[in-house]
């Protein structure tokens, strides 16, 4: 049987090895924000370790300060090259009413698996497992590890503490993160780089109660208006431009070729309003509409509380507003430049307000050329029988900034989502299309990084 029909006659057998792992994946609601699902999450880590060993792997769970780290893999000898695949466990929240299943049940429908966790992260995980797993029994010169956090929708805030622990989470020679979204279906996307993360909540307080704006209002100071207000200062609404001074000082726009690689991906904005359900967008100009999604760094408003916060409109002055906000940054941006400047900015203009941080991840500019890149970019070709194109992704992933600053190694990413599959979204799912053709990419890559070190 020649190499090919091997591999093809492999992905067929480990079909529904991969759906019941991912059932039982999906239906342990690792949601790592929520302390009611800690149980789940800790079980997630558990069961994961399990799949490893039932395949041949050595495996750790590796405690840290919050949840655990799952760590394992094979090695084939010490002087043969390692490669490190991450991806996450953990999930978002799941209360959105229009999920047309119990997100936490596993639902299968033809190809689609259904489920929160089935796209992000949790199909991909078990992709690039069944795919290290087959490279193994080959006899690949390759060490091969797995590493997968369960805090990644959390920031992060602990995986530097397994990275400390070298015996248990070794230093690789490079590292391949599966935890990203193409831009279609109809072309593979390669991501580049990251943005960033600031995120902060708003607090103002004027008074100590409730006071009926009968008696009060006129001339009681309103904390919810002062919030809305400052926020007003930082950003202009229609447009999204930042007006905090200094906030784009450090932004390094993207280059003529980039902008001409990320205009060949795919990228359509009615495509884009579409896979979002968003009915009106700031621009429909596709080059700028790309920048603002993947070059540009931003000011969001997430939510306000403070007040009457139930049925109908009880008319009292609060004495206390929260208004939480986030800002994604770009490569050369630094969180602590930006919180720096957004406090100045706010004692100038409303030095009432404090500024707590809740989160801040550096942004990351990936590995676009050299021998790793040659060998991915050829690896998806053969995967999906298609010419990738290279993207950069608009959201963060705070492991890849630590594993950087850690082990730095060559980083590269290759995620299997698609926008319709619902990243965060109700109704996430995921297709065995992804799946399959991920196991090709991935043996594929994991044979020619072999390759390397005989080059």
């Amino acid at each position: 049987m020649t190499r090919h029909r091997h591999l093809e006659a492999y992905i067929r057998s480990v079909r529904p090895q991969f759906e019941e792992m991912l059932g039982q994946l999906v239906e342990l609601p690792s949601v790592s924000s929520d302390p009611a699902c800690a149980e789940a999450v800790a079980r997630t880590a558990t069961v994961a370790a399990q799949y490893g060993q039932q395949l041949g792997a050595q495996v750790q769970v590796v405690s840290t300060k919050g949840y655990p780290v799952v760590s394992g893999g094979w090695q084939a000898g010490k002087h043969y090259p390692t490669l490190t695949i991450y991806n996450h466990l953990d999930v978002q929240p799941a209360h959105e009413p229009e999920w047309k299943h119990d997100p936490f049940t596993f639902h299968k429908q033809g190809i689609d698996y259904r489920g929160r966790g089935t796209t992000d992260d949790k199909g991909p995980a078990l992709t690039a497992l069944l795919a290290a797993r087959y490279s193994v029994e080959q006899g690949l010169p390759l060490n091969l590890r797995f590493l997968w956090e369960l805090e990644e929708e959390i920031g992060s805030p602990n995986f530097q503490d397994a990275l400390k622990q070298r015996g248990a989470v070794p230093r690789p020679d490079s590292v391949l993160v599966s935890d990203t979204v193409w831009v279609s279906r109809h072309r593979p996307a390669i991501s580049t780089g990251l943005r960033g993360l600031l995120a902060v909540r708003l607090t103002l307080r004027t008074g100590t109660t409730d006071i009926h704006s009968g008696l009060v209002g006129g001339g009681a100071r309103n904390p919810l208006a002062e919030l809305c207000e400052a926020v007003c200062t930082c950003v202009d609404a229609r447009t999204g431009h930042v007006n905090i001074q200094g906030f784009y000082d450090d932004v390094v726009p993207p280059t003529a070729a980039e902008m001409k690689q990320f205009l060949a991906s795919g990228f359509q904005s009615a495509q884009f309003k579409k896979a979002y359900g968003l009915r009106s967008i700031r621009t429909d100009n596709r080059a700028d509409l790309i920048k603002r999604i993947w070059t540009s760094p931003t000011f969001e408003v997430h939510g306000l509380a403070g007040g009457h916060m139930g049925p109908g409109v009880k008319t009292v002055v609060p004495p206390s507003g929260d208004l939480r906000v986030s800002m994604r940054l770009v490569p050369n941006q630094h969180p602590a430049a930006i919180l720096s400047r957004l406090k100045a900015h706010l004692k100038k203009h409303h030095p009432d307000i404090r500024v707590e941080v809740d989160g801040q991840l550096e942004p990351f500019r990936g590995v676009t050329e050299g021998p790793h890149a040659r060998a991915l970019h050829q690896a998806v070709r053969t995967g999906f029988g298609k010419t990738p194109s290279l993207v950069r992704e608009g959201g963060s992933i705070g492991a890849v900034a630590l594993m950087a600053r850690a082990w730095k190694v060559p980083i590269l990413f290759f995620g299997l989502s698609l926008p319709e599959h619902g990243y965060h979204a109700p109704n996430e799912h995921f297709d065995w299309t992804q799946a399959s053709g991920g196991i090709r990419t991935f043996v594929e890559y994991f044979s020619r990084v072999a390759a390397l070190r005989a080059t």
